[in-house]
């Protein structure tokens, strides 16, 4: 099997023996769990549910950027909650999120679960990890 490590700074560096992503042969990749670190500083940016989720969201995104690809690309997003009640919440953000990306209300939505947990690294309220399709040969 052949596969690419992806590291980009335009999300936080891994916190553990972990790759921010993984590209395997094919046009698939796997992202490991992104929480809402700040890239540049590897702080929480707030305790502020919303803004997490954004930054998030956010880190995902600077490593669809890195492979040259964009929200629609992205298969399957899994998202762990240490607060379920949140999921409203989480809903109105996601989408915000896609229809400013895409300048309107949009069908690019990937398929996601929500999982509630007791606890996240660095005390996070949420966790991402994303699978997308990925057409960038390197």
């Amino acid at each position: 099997m052949s596969k690419i490590i992806i590291s980009t700074k335009n999300s936080p560096a891994a916190i553990g023996p972990y790759s921010q992503a993984v590209k395997v042969k094919g046009d698939i990749t796997f992202t490991s769990g992104q929480i809402p670190l700040d890239p540049n500083t590897g702080k929480l940016v707030s305790e502020n549910f919303g803004a997490q989720v954004v930054q998030t969201l956010d880190n995902i995104r600077g490593i669809l950027e890195e492979r040259n690809c964009g929200l629609s690309n992205l298969i399957k997003l899994t998202v762990y909650l240490i607060d379920l009640s949140n999921f409203d919440e989480l809903n109105t953000i996601f989408e915000n999120y896609w229809d400013e990306w895409f300048g309107e209300k949009n069908l690019h939505y990937p398929a996601r679960s929500a999982v509630e947990v007791s606890k996240l690294p660095k005390n996070a309220q949420i966790e991402i990890e994303a699978i997308f399709y990925d057409y960038d040969e390197n």
